[in-house]
């Protein structure tokens, strides 16, 4: 089994101008980058061309680090200086499970643990204390 927590930025529609900032400040690499337009389609939810522009994830190789990235989708609540939350990553849907049971203790989930176009289990809750945690189990 593996477990991997990793920084998580989410910006209000500014995430690919962050991402080249960052990729030059810390020599990083973007390893993934994906845009809501590139997801599948839901044509009962359909997109606008400025919500399809916006980035849905993106990951950068900083050194032995990572840091994630996702705009906001327009709409939902973002407010600078909250907008960092933790990605906690593993292989593992049970553990997946037990770690999103714990987690949401006291606190409130904002989409339900479930199996999602790229992942058996993910799922994001804030805990107790304000911190926001996205779940995310890897295909294995």
């Amino acid at each position: 089994m593996t477990l991997k927590l990793t920084p998580y930025l989410v910006l209000d529609g500014n995430a690919k101008e962050a991402i080249q900032f960052y990729e030059k400040a810390l020599d990083a690499q973007v390893l993934f980058m994906q845009t809501f337009g590139e997801m599948p389609e839901n044509p009962e939810f359909p997109l606008s061309a400025d919500v399809k522009g916006r980035v849905a994830h993106a990951l950068l190789k900083v050194v032995g680090s990572e840091l994630m990235f996702s705009d906001t989708f327009p709409g939902s609540p973002y407010q600078t200086g909250n907008h960092v939350t933790l990605s906690i990553s593993t292989d593992d849907a049970d553990k997946a499970r037990q770690i999103f049971e714990a987690l949401q203790q006291g606190g409130k989930v904002n989409m339900p643990l479930q199996k999602t176009f790229f992942s058996p289990a993910y799922g994001n809750l804030t805990d107790k204390y304000g911190v926001t945690f996205q779940i995310h189990t890897e295909e294995k």
